[in-house]
């Protein structure tokens, strides 16, 4: 699949991971509708863009169902239609089921489950009129393995895949042209854990031992994923592992799928 002179939705494309695919689209001449609820965080994408491309902006909540669902409207009147969707918004949420409570925890899969369901469901009709298109989902390592302490975001990854899953075999049935990717990235440099939501009454010391262990964990550039991602988008492949850590989370679950968590915690890297 050639993205010169496609369109691309990204949501959360205001930072990190998002921003990276952008960047890497933005290089092979793909149009870009951007999303995010950083109008700032937007602009400095923008601005790290290349000319010859249309470029625009939206002021997106994907959890605001009202505001999903005029977004194709928007996308339709600027650009005509969109070839690629991708869902990248996402937050994090530290801490045990007990610990959260359970407004935090709607919160959380708002953005990252629903807010896949929803702009799936409304850019699906769109997306089906086309030659070719993808849908891209992101999911986390986190939605390969379900270490503790991740109860909220490891259930949104997890939801994530077994959607895309599942809709990628119900297009394919259908003879549809729209495939489907979910993304799984691992330990990528982004402020996600930083800007992570925990727990009033979260242990101060655990806090920070967490978030020290993140500071380490997350290593790969965020433009090196975005190359990754950008390159499996163009392959339609089913699943892109972004990173060495997916990549043995992905073996070590498949050889130990109740095991994998003791394991890879008593070699440290959990």
């Amino acid at each position: 699949m050639s993205v010169s002179g496609k369109t691309a939705i990204v949501t959360g494309a205001a930072s990190g991971i998002g921003r990276a695919i952008a960047c890497s689209l933005a290089a092979r001449g793909c149009h870009l509708a951007l999303a995010d609820v950083n109008a700032a965080g937007l602009r400095e994408t923008v601005a790290m863009l290349g000319t010859g491309i249309r470029v625009t902006c939206h002021d997106l909540d994907v959890s605001d169902t009202h505001a999903v669902a005029a977004l194709p409207g928007q996308i339709a009147a600027a650009h005509g239609a969109a070839d690629i969707l991708v869902n990248n918004a996402g937050v994090a949420m530290g801490g045990t089921f007990q610990a959260i409570d359970e407004a935090d925890f709607d919160w959380l899969m708002a953005i990252n489950f629903h807010g896949v369901v929803r702009m799936t469901r409304a850019f699906l009709p769109m997306l089906q009129t086309r030659v070719v298109a993808q849908i891209v989902n992101l999911s986390s390592v986190y939605g390969l393995i379900a270490p503790a302490g991740q109860s909220a975001y490891a259930a949104s990854k997890f939801a994530v895949r077994g959607f895309s899953e599942v809709l990628r075999n119900e297009l394919r049935i259908a003879g549809s042209p729209v495939g489907v990717t979910v993304v799984h990235p691992g330990g990528i440099k982004t402020a996600i854990a930083d800007n992570a939501r925990v727990p009033p009454n979260t242990d101060p010391d655990e806090e920070r031992r967490e978030r020290e262990h993140f500071a380490v964990a997350l290593r790969m550039p965020p433009a090196k994923a975005g190359e990754i991602i950008v390159r499996g988008i163009m392959a339609r492949r089913a699943r892109v592992l972004v990173g060495t850590d997916a990549k043995i989370v992905s073996i070590v679950e498949r050889l130990m799928p109740v095991a994998n968590f003791r394991f890879l915690r008593g070699l440290g890297l959990l």
